[in-house]
């Protein structure tokens, strides 16, 4: 499963494109065209295919970000929870949440060898606003990873909300482990299990310009 949670991260930077091109997209285009044009620079960026994770953490960092809803993403998987935290608490919980997605995960790029992705057809009707988009990682000798894109329209452009893998919810699958630690530990407890998590997790990471 973690190998499909690290092939998910890698297609998810294909979700990126300009605002002014994402906001008229469909979303099935958008996540079709630019997962291909991702694609072709992991066969031919030889340093993300040699694991330079410092050039794989910049990359993830500026390119997931700016797709996911983040603070929705985490609103679901509080589920109950999130209504007791504060605006503190729920600041922190979104950025904690994204680093310990960002960062777990920032090795994806270099999982990828001869994958090939595949898009179904999307029925998209007039004044659809929440829609899942279907994939499938196709890879030799082994078979196909279904991939499921939630996502909702925005004023910026489609946002991805959660991602299934093979039948299993991204949302869900944290839902019921948050839930669990907050039972045990309150809610400052979770947030502090996803900050050591993250760091347990994080490569170095890449300068940030100017720095």
């Amino acid at each position: 499963m973690l190998r499909s949670f690290l092939l998910l991260l890698a297609l998810l930077l294909g979700l990126n494109a300009p605002v002014a091109l994402a906001a008229d997209t469909p979303p099935d285009v958008l996540a079709r065209t630019t997962t291909q044009d991702v694609l072709t620079i992991l066969k031919q960026d030889k340093e993300l295919q040699n694991g330079n994770m410092a050039k794989v953490y910049q990359l993830v960092e500026a390119k997931i970000l700016p797709n996911f809803d983040f603070n929705r993403m985490t609103q679901l998987a509080l589920g109950k929870h999130w209504p007791r935290a504060t605006p503190k608490q729920k600041q922190a919980l979104v950025s904690e949440f994204r680093n310990l997605l960002v960062r777990t995960y920032s090795g994806s790029l270099t999982a990828f060898t001869n994958q090939t992705v595949e898009f179904k057809p999307l029925a998209l009707k007039p004044g659809d606003t929440d829609v899942t988009v279907r994939s499938e990682i196709r890879q030799p000798g082994g078979q196909p990873i279904p991939i499921n894109y939630s996502m909702y329209k925005t004023a910026f452009g489609w946002k991805v909300y959660d991602v299934t893998i093979d039948g299993v919810s991204l949302v869900t699958n944290y839902r019921a482990s948050f839930s669990n630690n907050i039972r045990q530990n309150g809610i400052d407890g979770l947030i502090k299990a996803l900050a050591d998590q993250s760091v347990r997790g994080a490569p170095q990471p890449a300068p940030r310009p100017g720095s």
